[in-house]
């Protein structure tokens, strides 16, 4: 008991400490530069006839459409500092999660960018009605996502709890983290193969984008589940308040409509990712008048 009690920080701090954050950061910036220019290559490369590329895939017609790479690159990142503030922050762990969300419409509107169809036609033509949902969207979650933020912090300044409790309650997220770390790796290892056998496999094209823009962050947002409701039954051995456990039931529930997003597609996946981030908001600021309230009492 007491050698797990000593290897839990020692492998926190060795893969979730500050330093090692900022390595991290460093380290996956520059493997998303260098991405991007051999997408660029590859892109250029076959426009020229200078390589042959059996397979048809969209993301490989335009320079624009390279931007996706390193994005991956950038969110693979945000899933890191998602396991990173875990334990820190409650709001900031779920903050990432809405940030992870966003920026993977993000990521597909520079893949839309370079198969717009600029005609008179615009509000007719699929494609382009949906880069118009998913343009609007991203602005919309971006602005509700810097609301979630301040109501966070506003949180984290009325809340007075005793150390102790924080203490053992950070312990077990610290466990969790750690658990998450080899998790979220060997998911990602295991994508990267088993995308890579099926192009190698296929004989006619990619798949569909769709599905590779879902790749890996479906199991994802499926594993985040479960750790919320973790999180969610954790938090009943270390506080009673009714707020507070509408909260954590409140972040759940937005977990699990963003990861619905991935099972549809079009509009009602935009719609699901929306309502999503509006619900955690209006959880969170809910919450933050009931801790006003009992502060003033």
């Amino acid at each position: 008991m007491i050698k797990i009690r000593k290897i839990i920080p020692f492998i926190f701090n060795k893969f979730l400490s500050d330093n090692n954050r900022e390595k991290t950061e460093k380290i996956i910036l520059k493997v998303a530069i260098f991405s991007f220019f051999i997408h660029l290559v590859i892109i250029f490369f076959l426009k020229l006839d200078f390589i042959d590329f059996p397979l048809n895939s969209e993301l490989l017609k335009s320079p624009i459409s390279a931007v996706y790479t390193p994005f991956s690159f950038i969110l693979i990142y945000e899933v890191y500092l998602l396991i990173y503030y875990l334990p820190r922050s409650i709001t900031t762990y779920i903050t990432k999660q809405y940030e992870i969300i966003t920026l993977i419409i993000i990521r597909k509107l520079f893949k839309d960018l370079s198969a717009l169809e600029l005609s008179a036609n615009w509000f007719e033509i699929k494609g382009d009605l949906q880069f118009t949902y998913d343009l609007i969207a991203s602005l919309l979650l971006f602005y509700l996502i810097f609301l979630f933020q301040k109501q966070g912090k506003r949180k984290t300044n009325q809340q007075v709890i005793n150390n102790s409790i924080i203490d053992r309650f950070v312990k077990k997220k610290k466990l969790i983290a750690v658990v998450l770390v080899p998790l979220f790796f060997v998911m990602s290892l295991y994508t990267l193969i088993n995308w890579t056998t099926g192009i190698y496999f296929s004989s006619s094209k990619l798949s569909a984008f769709e599905s590779i823009n879902n790749l890996f962050f479906d199991q994802f947002f499926t594993v985040l589940i479960l750790v919320d409701i973790l999180l969610l039954l954790l938090s009943f051995f270390y506080t009673d308040q009714f707020h507070k456990i509408m909260r954590n039931s409140g972040f759940v529930i937005s977990t699990i409509l963003i990861r619905m997003s991935f099972g549809v597609s079009g509009l009602i996946s935009t719609v699901l990712i929306v309502v999503a981030v509006l619900f955690g908001l209006a959880i969170i600021k809910i919450h933050n008048k009931y801790e006003k309230i009992l502060n003033q009492e």
